[in-house]
């Protein structure tokens, strides 16, 4: 496929990467990412338009080609998400080439992204949520991997981590105080605050982790000394989420969910939570009024009087309630 793009088409995406790197601060998984979609487009406008295509080419791309390149991604099984994602790198790929080259390239900006419902955060209960930083790693037999399970569970719940920055954590950054310096998406640094249950997890765990204590080590450890990886989290959460009974839907992202919406039901505003959880876009955040809101209204249909009348019953004070307004 690569011998479908043009030399000057494979320079001018490495060059856009680039500054995607050096200006945006973009991560390696976005870059690898944009990579692969835009590479895949590139590819198919060379075999579409009969050969590979130069930068003033690209810059002629039409509606119709913009339609049959999305055609056949979705006739590949692509799903709708997906492609939404695949059209935003290509338009920014594109944005990007129109102020480098001063190409026109309204029928690529204009080209409509599939419509998808976009799924909520499924959040944990409270009492659920604590329920699981006690029984997290509770199967093993070795006593320090219990408190590293719940020290690393309590860290995405009472700070509002992702796995991967609980994890890139290092002795360094020992003793944890009362806020910490975190790392996420696209190298972009927030400070979170760190919870009084949070430092004493960590401090049981590292007071009976067994293996040796350097500068620069990981803080979390594998049984055999590295670093700790996602998966063996992940699985610990498995086998406690099995025992307590939860849904498959109780992993550890889902702690980092629990925690902005239980947040937000405490009154937290949505700008505090933005910062605290180093989303780039308030819209982003927004998503968790949707579930605040969603959850106060199955409480809502639970307890209301009107939920335990019989349906009859229920039509008539409708309609008395109409007669009454008319």
């Amino acid at each position: 496929m690569s011998l479908a793009i043009s030399p000057a088409a494979r320079d001018a995406l490495a060059d856009w990467l680039s500054a995607l790197t050096s200006l945006r601060g973009a991560s390696q998984a976005t870059v690898d990412a944009y990579r692969r979609d835009v590479t895949d487009y590139l590819a198919f406008m060379g075999e579409h338009l009969g050969g590979p295509q130069g930068i003033a080419a690209l810059g002629a791309v039409g509606t119709r080609d913009m339609r049959a390149w999305m055609a056949r991604e979705r006739g590949a099984g692509l799903g709708a998400r997906s492609l939404a994602r695949k059209l935003s790198a290509v338009k920014t790929f594109y944005r990007w080439l129109a102020q480098r080259d001063g190409l026109e390239v309204t029928p690529v900006l204009s080209a409509r992204a599939p419509k998808f419902q976009r799924s909520l955060p499924r959040p944990l209960a409270e009492d659920a949520a604590k329920a699981m930083i006690e029984a997290v790693g509770s199967t093993d037999d070795r006593p320090w991997v219990r408190a590293r399970d719940a020290a690393v569970v309590t860290l995405l719940y009472g700070c509002g981590l992702r796995i991967s920055e609980a994890l890139s954590l290092t002795v360094n950054d020992l003793p944890l105080g009362e806020t910490l310096r975190i790392t996420g998406k696209g190298d972009k640094e927030r400070i979170v605050p760190v919870i009084a249950p949070a430092r004493a997890a960590v401090e049981a765990y590292m007071d009976i982790m067994p293996h040796a204590i350097t500068p620069g080590t990981p803080l979390f450890r594998g049984i055999r000394g590295g670093a700790l990886s996602p998966r063996s989290v992940q699985k610990s959460m498995e086998q406690a989420r099995m025992a307590l009974g939860l849904p498959a839907t109780a992993t550890p992202h889902a702690m980092r969910h629990s925690f902005a919406t239980h947040l937000l039901s405490a009154g937290g505003d949505l700008r505090s939570i933005q910062d605290l959880l180093g989303h780039a876009s308030l819209s982003t955040t927004q998503v968790y009024t949707a579930v605040d809101t969603a959850r106060l209204m199955e409480v809502y249909d639970a307890a209301h009087p009107r939920a335990q009348l019989p349906a009859s019953a229920t039509s008539s004070d409708r309609n008395s309630d109409t007669a009454a307004k008319d």
